[in-house]
């Protein structure tokens, strides 16, 4: 009888080792089944769901699970800003089992309360980390995985590349999941190789038919490279990886010495960023929908260097894992 631990697909019985990235405001509920009827799967962002594209949190899940009978996962932001949004977490948590979702992504807290409360329903909890001692924190407390956001990534990137982190995480012992910086089938390669057991795409997934973004938004990421993604605490107050478009070259990326003050003080961060990223909520939101018309905040991580055509997911899919596909047919 084999003791082999379940891989990553094991765990979710999905055929490829491929996450969709939650992404507020991106992620509509056409795209995330999109992912999971090719076979990877795709993780509802909650925010994007109620707030952005209008469906109550159940009926939501539910008209997703109309366009694909496949594994989806929720994406759930545990940080404690305010007792009321722990509940509403709390909420959508109990909601998405009831509705039979068994993977869950956390971030931005701790993930114990989590753990706890899916105790006995096979579900998975996957943790976002950036580096070795959150890491620790999040196995302590019971998770089956980690997304390793890496310095590649869009949105709220880590501070180390691919090769670091799996090196810093691999002694844990359970799935590590490479986020940020794959666009393309050789870098889906180059993960693999690495160690990593599955990727998280965002980006690549912007640029895609069943994506509902604002065209302009899709154009500046095949427009862009690697080097016009730029961070800037300017949207939620920490550092975020956006495209160095006309409107932020204008503007700037750099928050003012009272700003920094402000979101850096012990006493003042957690007020400040709650600030900006209240903020950044409608700001982000009205740059999906009405694109280089508003302000041109288009989050976006390096992977832009590997994306030159809208395609469907499926297709996006196809071409990453054509190597893999060969390989299994010879």
């Amino acid at each position: 009888m084999s003791s082999a631990k379940p891989t990553f697909t094991d765990m979710l019985g999905i055929k490829h080792p491929i996450i969709g990235g939650a992404m507020y405001p991106c992620s509509n509920p056409e795209l995330v089944a999109a992912v999971s009827a090719a076979g990877g799967i795709g993780v509802v962002q909650p925010i994007s769901l109620t707030y952005v594209h209008k469906h109550g949190f159940r009926e939501g899940l539910r008209y997703i699970r109309t366009l694909t009978p496949n594994p989806i996962g929720l994406n759930l932001l545990i940080e404690k800003s305010s007792q009321k949004y722990l509940e509403k977490n709390q909420e959508w948590l109990d909601i998405a089992l009831e509705e039979g979702v068994r993977f869950f992504i956390t971030a931005l807290g701790n993930p114990a309360w989590v753990v706890k409360r899916v105790q006995g329903t096979g579900a998975y909890i996957f943790h976002d980390v950036t580096e070795k001692s959150w890491a620790q924190k999040a196995i302590d407390a019971g998770v089956h995985g980690l997304i390793c956001v890496n310095n590649r990534a869009g949105g709220h990137a880590g501070p180390q590349p691919p090769e670091k982190l799996f090196q810093d995480l691999k002694g844990f012992g359970v799935p590590l999941i490479c986020a940020g910086g794959i666009g393309d089938a050789a870098h889906y390669r180059k993960a693999l190789s690495l160690g990593y057991q599955g990727v998280q795409l965002g980006t690549r997934f912007i640029a895609s038919k069943e994506c509902t973004a604002h065209e302009d938004y899709k154009q500046a990421i095949l427009a862009a490279r690697e080097e016009d993604i730029i961070l800037t605490k300017k949207i939620t107050g920490v550092p975020v990886a956006v495209i160095n478009t006309g409107y932020m070259k204008k503007r700037g990326s750099q928050v003012s010495p009272v700003e920094n003050f402000l979101l850096n003080n012990a006493r003042t961060k957690h007020w400040a960023r709650m600030f900006y990223s209240l903020r950044s909520v409608w700001q982000l939101k009205q740059s999906l929908q009405k694109g280089a018309n508003y302000k041109e905040f288009f989050q976006a991580g390096k992977s832009v260097s590997g994306i030159h055509e809208i395609q469907p997911v499926a297709t996006i899919i196809r071409n990453l894992v054509a190597e893999d596909a060969a390989r299994a047919s010879s």
